[in-house]
């Protein structure tokens, strides 16, 4: 199961795209995380690289 993004709490700040080694996420036009359901592999490496807690898994 892919990750969970709250964009609600979720701040646009990017660090999460930077550590995904697969490119499934990026912001959208509202300048929120997103992620593509197709390409996530379930790592786990941007849950911890959120600075607002708002990736869970």
């Amino acid at each position: 199961m892919p990750v969970k993004i709250n964009l609600d709490t979720c701040i646009g700040c990017g660090a999460c795209v930077g550590v995904c080694p697969v490119e499934a996420l990026s912001l959208n036009a509202d300048g929120k995380s997103t992620v593509n359901e197709e390409l996530c592999i379930d790592c786990g490496a941007c849950v911890g690289t959120c600075p607002v807690e708002a990736i869970s898994m």
